[in-house]
């Protein structure tokens, strides 16, 4: 096998990666926000936008034309989430055009409340064409094209949910607060993150470790960690764990004129006495933007080699 031929793709990958990002750059916050309700969760939301966006990468060369690319990152994220459900043998549900009176239910209906009620209230193709009607705006052709139905459901399936979703059950919310994990690796974890010592932070991976910065890199021993993303060593930032939507995870905070904001978001797993996996949503916008809100902080914008601003 050529290594220098490999090395050329891989190279040739990132730039293509990075030109994809530029021009999705618009579309990615409501595909993220689409990902998360239709799924019903941040973390589970996060895992689709990001098998979403590997899949798009990967099957654009199918493609002769592409005339609506945003139709076609949602059609995907639907098709994965659909997919999933079918691969666990649950119930995808049926859209059918049987008429209902039509009503006005816009003063009757917190959008907000109902957003977090439909992984809960409906099948995965209600609550998709819900989503892809009411919040973000296509059209019930669109829409029918996207969940393969017909626009004669569309329209029955949303006037069905509104009138169900009137009722406004009791919504779901969930506490963020900061925590103190009592893992002991965890902790040293923390300390050697904090005080910047990486070969501390390094014994505590197992032999085969998985240390992943989503959609930026992925190194699976501690050579490709220690050479690869802490060749420069680690920034000394500041560092506290916290519960973010139902997980205890740890945020990496940067000092500023401004004070404290979100340099980053990890969570690991440990597994007799060794973190086996380590993850970082260092790279991932829309999901730093969503968690600095849930927890009270400003994201930092630049950070290089990102630049938000």
């Amino acid at each position: 096998m050529d290594e220098q031929k490999i090395n050329q793709v891989i190279e040739l990958s990132r730039e293509f990666q990075k030109e994809f990002e530029t021009v999705i750059a618009d579309l990615g916050e409501g595909l993220w926000n689409y990902c998360r309700y239709l799924t019903g969760s941040p973390w589970d939301g996060e895992d689709l936008y990001q098998e979403t966006m590997l899949k798009t990468m990967g099957s654009l060369y199918q493609r002769w034309h592409v005339t609506n690319l945003k139709s076609y990152l949602y059609r995907i994220a639907t098709n994965t989430w659909i997919d999933h459900y079918r691969k666990e043998k649950r119930i995808i549900g049926t859209l059918s055009e049987e008429d209902i009176p039509t009503a006005d239910f816009t003063d009757n209906l917190d959008l907000e409340e109902a957003l977090e009620q439909l992984f809960y209230l409906f099948t995965p193709r209600q609550t998709a064409v819900f989503l892809l009607k009411e919040i973000f705006q296509f059209n019930a052709a669109e829409v029918a094209s996207i969940v393969k139905t017909t626009p004669g459901a569309v329209y029955a399936t949303t006037r069905r949910m509104k009138e169900k979703l009137k009722d406004k059950p009791e919504r779901l919310t969930s506490k963020t607060k900061p925590i103190e994990s009592e893992n002991q690796v965890i902790q040293t974890y923390l300390k050697a993150l904090t005080h910047g010592d990486v070969e501390g932070l390094l014994e505590l991976f197992s032999d085969q470790p998985h240390y992943e910065a989503s959609l930026g890199f992925l190194e699976t021993t501690k050579d490709e960690i220690r050479n690869g993303s802490m060749q420069f060593g680690l920034p000394r930032h500041k560092v506290e764990q916290y519960i973010l939507w139902g997980r205890p995870v740890i945020v990496v905070l940067a000092e500023s004129k401004n004070g404290l904001l979100i340099h980053d978001i990890q969570y690991q797993e440990v597994e007799n006495g060794k973190i086996v996996l380590s993850r970082s949503y260092f790279f991932r916008k829309e999901f730093i933007f969503a968690a600095s809100k849930e927890l009270g902080f400003t994201p930092q914008l630049n950070k290089p080699p990102l630049n938000w601003e």
